[in-house]
């Protein structure tokens, strides 16, 4: 179900689901590979489950149960504490797909927001130059079919 092989770019890991648990479970998996401090894109047309993949990040950071993760698009911004091996962490789970601007991202704080203790997840963060310019890597899932996902985390060295 995964492999993970250096690249030009850094470290991928790939990864294929077949319904919503699996992709929560490939999240709780995901939280043991991430190191704050991160900000990762979290790439992916509408519905193909990034929020679904947020779920078990939370989940295996004890920072929220599954059903209590939704979907940032109306609020922009979830904030979750939680730990990883031992020490406090933070999640942010962003959607900037309503933002218009750099200038209302500005507005979101996202500076303040990376510090030594965060993960930070972006969904569409692509659009803003800035993001992805202090982006440690990107998480992108694609539908294949039905409830299949593919899942393809890229991580800078």
């Amino acid at each position: 179900m995964t492999s993970a092989a250096p690249t030009a770019e850094g470290r991928k890991h790939e990864f294929t689901t077949h319904s919503g648990a699996d992709t929560i479970d490939v999240g709780r998996r995901l939280a043991r590979i991430l190191r704050p401090p991160q900000l990762l894109l979290l790439k992916g047309d509408l519905g193909t489950g990034k929020t679904t993949l947020v779920k078990g990040i939370a989940q295996a950071l004890d920072a929220a149960e599954p059903d209590e993760v939704t979907s940032p698009t109306f609020t922009l911004l979830h904030e979750y504490d939680g730990s990883l091996d031992g020490k406090p962490v933070k999640l942010f789970h962003l959607d900037v797909y309503r933002i218009e601007g750099e200038r209302q991202l500005e507005t979101l704080g996202l500076e303040e927001l990376l510090t030594d203790d965060a993960l930070v997840l972006v969904e569409w963060g692509e659009k803003f130059k800035s993001i992805k310019k202090r982006a440690t890597g990107e998480i992108e899932i694609a539908s294949i079919g039905g409830d299949a996902r593919k899942i393809t985390v890229t991580l800078k060295d």
